[in-house]
């Protein structure tokens, strides 16, 4: 495994900006090149150590899924290899198993969540409103226990520092049009459903995920961004899951976990974490890629 990259620093081609995960390059007017770093955030905050193999395990995931949700919806990919688009060996091996080179696309301007069990924001909802997002649900669901069906949940795009804030249909079809949110609703669903059902046969459930669209100059909608890695999801060990309890899971609540038992405000800057919380945190994310796809972390 290559060193730990908390951020990239690609001189050959113009940066574009930096999220919370990955700095965004621009190759030309129809292409981008993603470099996923190995950056975590929490809270909304970004902390100060990178988590060794994040960044090439969210690639191998997302890659993972974009082609086996192909037939669904086309991706961003290109399929052009990052190491071409960049200049000398340094770079080559920052962009190494942690890049993509992808179309430029008009991103919306929404997030689409699907939900398939009750947690996280949506528990809090439910609560308050016995709904979520719009949608009605049953009385007396317990913590984590899974929906008669899945549930559209779409969310705003928040700032970085902010929070993104769930919202209802009918504003998804002010925001879009009445057409693309249908295409975008069925779609999210669709997705979430057949690869709910591919985890579950390999011990995972995906409890909820985050996926994001953009369209191509003919309006054509792409899945885009990151899809169904342990960032944008909520995963947990079938062989652990109970109702009731707020289930272990592969991705950064175990960083979250430690971090609420510190005197933090939860504003930048974030604290450091300890070398043992590291290394667990890095094993869940490889433990999920293997657990998923079969591959092991490079």
């Amino acid at each position: 495994m290559s060193l730990p990259l908390f951020e990239s620093s690609i001189k050959s081609l113009p940066l574009l900006g930096r999220g919370k995960v990955r700095d965004i390059y621009a190759v030309d007017e129809d292409k981008l090149l993603i470099v996923t770093s190995d950056r975590l955030s929490a809270f909304d905050v970004i902390l100060p150590d990178p988590i060794p193999g994040k960044g090439e395990v969210l690639t191998a995931v997302a890659n993972f899924w974009f082609g086996k949700l192909a037939h669904v919806i086309p991706s961003q990919l290109t399929g052009i290899d990052p190491e071409a688009v960049v200049s000398g060996d340094d770079e080559r091996a920052q962009v190494r198993n942690r890049s993509l080179v992808v179309k430029r696309l008009k991103p919306l301007p929404i997030e689409a969540v699907a939900r398939g069990y009750i947690i996280g924001s949506g528990w809090k909802d439910y609560q308050a409103s016995g709904a979520v997002c719009g949608n009605a649900l049953p009385a007396g669901l317990q913590l984590a226990q899974q929906l008669p069906e899945p549930i559209f949940t779409p969310a705003t795009k928040a700032e970085m520092g902010d929070h993104d804030e769930n919202i209802d249909y009918a504003t998804v079809e002010k925001m879009i049009g009445a057409p693309l949110a249908k295409q975008v609703k069925e779609t999210t669903l669709r997705l979430y459903r057949e690869a709910a059902a591919f985890a579950r046969v390999r011990g995972i459930i995906i409890a909820d995920t985050k996926f994001e669209f953009g369209q191509d100059a003919d309006g054509r909608l792409h899945l885009i961004d990151e899809v169904l890695t342990p960032d944008s999801s909520r995963f947990w060990p079938a062989d652990q899951y109970k109702v009731g309890i707020s289930p272990p899971s592969f991705d950064k609540q175990f960083v979250r976990d430690y971090l609420e038992t510190l005197d933090w405000n939860k504003q930048a800057p974030g604290p450091r974490l300890p070398a043992d919380i590291i290394d667990k945190t890095a094993a869940k994310y490889r433990e999920a890629l293997t657990r998923l796809t079969g591959l092991q972390a490079a």
